[in-house]
C-alpha cells in the first residue's frame, strides 16, 4: 500500500479524475437504485404492509386480485381452515373521487376490508371506522397533497356516493395510487350504487382472501375449494399491474450501470498501468514481488472506490432531503450494503485486467524500451 499511496500523491490530478468519476457513477448507481425502490414501494406498499403471507385467489385469474371473484362461502372456509382471526376479505376496485373543497379529481383504489379483522388500517391521524359506520372511510396520506384533510367529503365518480374522511393511514399505495379503505358494509352499498342491483350472500362481494397461515393450512384450503389458488404474499406482489415491467426495466439500468462502471474503470487503470510499464519493469528486476505489485494496483482501486462511495453517499443522503415528499425515493440499509458491496466488487474485478498486465511485463524489455 506504501507504492500506491506514494504513486497517488505524486499525480494528484490522475487519480482526482479517476475518483470524480467513479463519485458521479456510484452516485448514478445509488440514485437509481433508490428510486427504483421508491417506485416499486409506491406500487406494492399496500399489499407489502399486509399482515397476510398468502391470498386464495380464482385459478384463472392470473395472480391478480381485481381478476378474482371470492364468495362468503369461501371466506368462511378459509376461516374454519385458518381461523377466524387469520383469514380476511378483500375486496379491491380502482376509481376516481372528486374533493368537495377544491373539485380536484384523484385516483385511488378502495379496498373494502373487516375494519376490526387483521387488514384493518393502521390509523396515523384521525379515528378509525367502526364496520357498522356508514359513510366514512380511512384514506393514505398522500391525499393530503391534493387537499383531502381529515373531515374532507369525497365523491365517487362512478356511482356519486360520497363518504367522510375519518382518518389518515400511511404507505398504503396500489398500483401508484392511494388507497381508500372502507367496511364492507359501504362497499355493497357502492355496488348497489354503482348499478349492479342489491347484493346478497349469494353474489360475490369480494376479490381475495388474505390468509395468515402455514403452508399446510394453504394446501388445505387449495384442496378443498374449487377452481382457487393459494399464493404467496410475493406472488401477489409481483402480479401487480405495471410492477414487473417497471422493476425489470429499471433494475436492467441498474446492471448496465455497473457493467459501465467496471469497464472504465478497468480502461482508466489498464491505460495507466501501460504507462507504467517501465517502473513496473524496474520494480521487477529489482526484485519486487508480484503479489506486492498486484497489492498497489488493487490497493489503489479499494482506496479509490471506498472514498468516492462514500462521498456518494452524503450526496445520496442529501438529495432524499432536498426531494419533495411526492417524489418515490426509497434507500433502506440492506440496500445500501448490497449497492456499496456490488461497486466495490465490480471495481475490484475491473482492476484484475489491470493486475494481469503487470503480470505479464518482462523486466529485462521493460528496462530496455526505457532507455531506447
Amino acid at each position: 500500500m506504501f507504492l500506491a499511496l506514494r504513486e497517488m500523491r505524486h499525480a494528484k490530478a490522475r487519480y482526482l479524475l479517476i475518483m470524480v468519476i467513479m463519485l458521479l457513477v456510484s452516485f448514478l448507481v445509488l440514485f437509481v437504485t433508490g428510486l427504483a425502490k421508491g417506485l416499486a414501494y409506491a406500487n406494492i406498499s399496500a399489499v407489502e404492509n399486509m399482515p397476510a403471507n398468502y391470498f386464495v385467489v380464482q385459478e384463472d385469474a392470473d395472480h391478480t386480485f381485481r381478476r378474482s371473484q371470492m364468495t362468503v362461502q369461501d371466506l368462511q372456509t378459509a376461516k374454519s381452515v385458518a381461523g377466524d382471526a387469520n383469514a380476511a376479505s378483500l375486496a379491491v376496485q380502482t376509481s376516481t373521487v372528486t374533493a368537495a373543497e377544491n373539485k380536484l379529481k384523484v385516483d385511488v383504489t378502495y379496498f373494502a376490508v373487516d375494519m376490526e379483522g387483521m387488514l384493518a388500517p393502521r390509523i396515523t391521524e384521525g379515528k378509525a371506522v367502526t364496520n357498522d359506520q356508514r359513510g366514512n372511510v380511512i384514506v393514505d396520506r398522500k391525499l393530503a397533497e391534493s387537499g383531502i384533510v381529515v373531515g374532507s367529503k369525497l365523491y365517487d365518480q362512478a356511482t356519486g356516493l360520497a363518504w367522510t374522511v375519518a382518518g389518515y393511514t400511511e404507505d398504503s399505495s396500489y398500483s401508484h395510487t392511494p388507497v381508500v379503505y372502507m367496511n364492507n358494509t359501504d362497499w355493497q352499498a357502492m355496488r348497489t350504487g354503482g348499478g349492479q342491483g342489491k347484493t346478497s350472500a349469494e353474489s360475490v362481494p369480494y376479490n381475495v382472501i388474505a390468509l395468515h397461515g402455514s403452508s399446510e393450512q394453504a394446501h388445505t384450503i387449495t384442496e378443498t375449494l374449487d377452481q382457487v389458488e393459494v399464493i404467496t404474499q410475493k406472488e401477489a406482489v409481483s402480479s401487480i399491474p405495471g410492477y414487473s415491467a417497471e422493476q425489470s426495466s429499471l433494475m436492467m439500468m441498474i446492471v448496465f450501470l455497473f457493467v459501465i462502471s467496471a469497464f472504465v474503470l478497468a480502461v482508466f487503470f489498464y491505460v495507466i498501468t501501460i504507462q507504467k510499464t517501465s517502473q513496473f519493469g524496474i520494480l521487477k528486476a529489482m526484485g519486487t514481488r508480484m503479489s506486492y505489485l498486484a497489492w498497489s494496483v488493487v490497493g489503489q482501486v479499494l482506496l479509490l472506490s471506498v472514498v468516492s462511495l462514500s462521498i456518494s453517499l452524503l450526496l445520496t443522503f442529501a438529495m432524499n432531503a432536498a426531494l419533495p415528499d411526492s417524489m418515490p425515493f426509497q434507500l433502506e440499509p440492506s440496500t445500501l450494503i448490497l449497492t456499496g458491496c456490488l461497486f466495490i466488487g465490480t471495481s475490484l474485478v475491473g482492476s484484475l485486467i489491470s493486475v494481469g498486465r503487470v503480470a505479464k511485463i518482462d523486466a529485462l524489455e521493460a528496462i530496455g524500451r526505457a532507455y531506447a
